[in-house]
């Protein structure tokens, strides 16, 4: 992505705010070592100026340091900030952050309100009390803070709407990148390797207490960290696996319900055809005719889904 200095501040409708996420303001600077902090260029409301010597104000902000070092105050708490480094700007709490004069630094930031923001951060999952996030320097978040800048800059039609959705997909990544996804105790480790045992295992049964002892926990601890990380059980979170390839299958056309089904570890296709159409809402026969989805069914990412267990 080409470099550019700019600022934006921005304005939004009662309609955009019930979205419940909304971008407030954005903006990208290189600033070479020696120079003002904030550069005096730089259009920036009175409010947001003494970032500096210390501020207060009124919705969150993420600042991505791409390049350079410097130094980070949140409440009391001092941080030493270097490329790779997030600084997680909360409102109502009192903040300052600069570069080394001797490095300089790049930025990268976007502002943003909402409940859904107020929502993450009661969770723990996005908290002022870790306001230093180290996600690592990866071109994906640059490529994302590029894709909110442009449809800002852009000024089309829903642009808040667009932007929106964008800020939820960066602070997820941010979050995941930083391992702060709210659990310090090596959860998010423990379920990622659980997920990836259960996918190279969807073709056949499900061996929660193999996949437990392998990763070097118990089958409790297992599922309780699976249940809190992703709001489903491993139960659930298998099945969807197994739906979700025997969509692939039956889209291909290239197999029967009934091979599909022993393809993926179901002895009894009945049994098969009344999951699917329960998970779905389609029969596997009705799927493989190409009627898609039913009216208003929204197709929700398996690890977000509140999906009813079966079997217990």
């Amino acid at each position: 992505m080409a470099h550019r200095d700019f600022s934006v501040y921005l304005t939004w409708s009662d309609d955009d705010e019930a979205r419940r996420l909304v971008c407030t303001d954005a903006g990208q600077a290189r600033v070479p070592p020696g120079s003002a902090y904030p550069p005096p260029e730089g259009s920036h409301p009175p409010a947001y100026r003494s970032v500096a010597t210390g501020r207060v104000i009124g919705g969150y902000q993420l600042v991505y340091i791409t390049a350079g070092r410097g130094f980070f105050r949140s409440g009391d708490e001092d941080y030493p900030v270097g490329a790779g480094s997030v600084l997680a700007v909360f409102p109502g709490l009192r903040h300052a952050y600069r570069p080394d004069p001797s490095t300089g630094w790049e930025e990268f930031w976007v502002g943003f309100r909402g409940d859904l923001a107020d929502a993450l951060r009661d969770t723990g999952m996005y908290s002022p009390r870790r306001p230093c996030l180290r996600p690592g320097l990866h071109s994906p978040l640059v490529d994302m803070y590029d894709a909110i800048f442009s449809t800002l800059l852009g000024c089309g039609f829903c642009h808040q709407l667009r932007a929106g959705g964008l800020l939820l997909q960066l602070l997820a990544e941010v979050l995941v990148r930083s391992g702060s996804t709210g659990h310090s105790d090596g959860t998010v480790a423990l379920v990622e390797g659980a997920r990836l045992a259960m996918q190279e295992a969807v073709d056949g049964p499900l061996r929660i207490d193999s996949i437990a002892a392998d990763l070097g926990v118990s089958r409790e601890r297992l599922s309780s960290a699976f249940k809190t990380a992703t709001g489903l059980t491993p139960y659930q979170y298998f099945i969807q696996l197994k739906i979700n390839k025997a969509k692939l299958f039956l889209d291909s056309g290239d197999m029967s319900i009934k091979e599909v089904a022993a393809g993926l570890g179901f002895e009894d296709p009945y049994y098969f055809s009344r999951l699917f159409k329960k998970k779905t809402g389609l029969a596997p026969s009705a799927w493989m005719a190409g009627a898609g989805q039913p009216d208003g069914m929204i197709v929700v990412d398996s690890q977000t889904a509140s999906w009813q267990q079966e079997g217990s």
